[in-house]
């Protein structure tokens, strides 16, 4: 199949490498050099514009945030721009309000539209193994199965209206954040009453929570180290504060989510910016005032 991609970060690269293994014939865009130069050794064609990323039928775009795709996708005039049919996958983390809009522009323009942001870091992006979520019409599903396979391992389909996709999505990211919070009060406390953090860890990872998520990051809170950075903590705060915008839009209380945001807050206060959001965890061990030797 022919695509187009748009935005090659970390996930993007990975996505688009899984894709040209695959089989698929890929012309990526993004707005440096760099990264396009190293796909297009492995066989991808550059585009030179964003309207020439979507002329192939399919095209997906993987852009940091709202501010992003307005700036790219919508200031630009690129859904007039674009060759048509045309079908949009946006595999975005984006607010509710957002996915809603573009729905709409997109309806107007006459181009297809399917949400399907990812579950998964960008390990996974580049082994090919992320959960798709995605909201949009059954037939556009179908339709992309050659490509969702390529990309991930399972996928999710939410509902029929793309921006049911992001509200999953966000909801999930709100649940990890609280697992890493959690875990960090819990062993703040164990640490407190001179418990060993790893003791605790295994037995919460082995006996509790046996997962992924759990596991992933408890290995940084472990460490008390948040490098190698998968997800920055400015990203895991701008999705914990989406979750709070679908809440109060639909009069849905957040509490969790609030105690949430107030700790990713204090730990950019304390210059954990660069810093996988794990870093959140530091915060109940600075609350407790204990040291970062312990």
């Amino acid at each position: 199949m022919k695509i187009g991609f748009i935005g090659i970060g970390a996930m993007g690269a990975g996505i688009v490498r899984n894709l040209i293994k695959a089989g698929h014939d890929v012309t990526v865009w993004d707005r440096f050099r760099e990264p396009v130069d190293e796909l297009a050794t492995l066989g991808a064609s550059i585009a030179s514009s964003l309207a020439e990323a979507a002329q192939h039928g399919v095209v997906l775009s993987m852009l940091a945030h709202d501010e992003a795709i307005q700036g790219l996708l919508l200031d630009t005039g690129w859904l007039d721009q674009v060759k048509k049919p045309l079908l949009h996958v946006n595999l975005s983390t984006i607010s509710v309000r957002f996915a809603r809009k573009l729905a709409e522009l997109h309806a107007e323009a006459g181009v297809d539209y399917v949400g399907a942001p990812v579950f998964g870091r960008p390990d996974a992006a580049h082994a090919g193994t992320l959960n798709l979520v995605v909201g949009g019409a059954a037939v556009f599903v179908v339709r992309l199965q050659p490509v969702f396979e390529a990309i991930s391992k399972k996928v999710w389909h939410v509902g029929e209206r793309p921006y049911q996709a992001n509200l999953v999505k966000i909801a999930g990211n709100m649940m990890i954040a609280s697992a890493i919070e959690a875990m960090a009060e819990a062993t703040a406390l164990g640490t407190a009453h001179d418990i060993d953090r790893n003791t605790m860890l295994d037995v919460y990872l082995e006996a509790l929570f046996p997962c992924g998520v759990y596991r992933g990051y408890g290995e940084f809170i472990r460490r008390r180290q948040y490098e190698p950075v998968g997800f920055k903590l400015p990203l895991g705060l701008k999705d914990v504060r989406l979750a709070l915008e679908a809440g109060e839009s639909a009069r849905v209380p957040l509490p969790l989510a609030g105690v949430v945001r107030d700790s990713l807050l204090q730990a950019m206060a304390n210059g954990y910016e660069d810093k996988d959001w794990s870093s959140l965890a530091e915060m109940s061990y600075s609350r407790a005032g204990i040291a970062s030797d312990r």
